[in-house]
């Protein structure tokens, strides 16, 4: 079976994660929490509609904007990307010394303070 993950970009992966994580977003909105301008957020968004991984319908209430979808193939992708860069990043890891595996670990810590602060 063929990987198709690893045909996708990093802002192709990324704009599917958002929806992921976020659910149904308007392009604008995606292209806001991407910090990117819209035009760009079109181009990323028709590739992977290209290859049905989103899909676009209109808003209900407003049909000038639509929202943006993850579908099934969509997720799958998504998912198997995130399980392959995992077991990479395990076996990383796992080949480590104890001290360096404990400096991660106190890294970490202080990555988790960063970011709810």
């Amino acid at each position: 079976m063929r990987d198709d993950s690893v045909e996708l970009n990093s802002n192709q992966l990324s704009a599917m994660s958002v929806l992921l994580n976020s659910g149904d977003q308007l392009m604008g909105e995606l292209a806001a929490a991407e910090k990117v301008q819209p035009p760009s957020m079109t181009r990323i968004i028709n590739g992977l509609e290209e290859r049905g991984f989103v899909a676009r319908r209109p808003q209900p209430g407003d049909r000038r904007q639509c929202l943006v979808t993850l579908t099934d193939a969509g997720r799958k992708v998504l998912l198997a990307n995130r399980r392959r860069r995992d077991e990479w990043l395990a076996v990383r890891i796992a080949g480590l010394a104890p001290a360096e595996r404990e400096v991660l670990h106190q890294a970490i810590e202080i990555l988790e303070k960063v970011n709810h602060a």
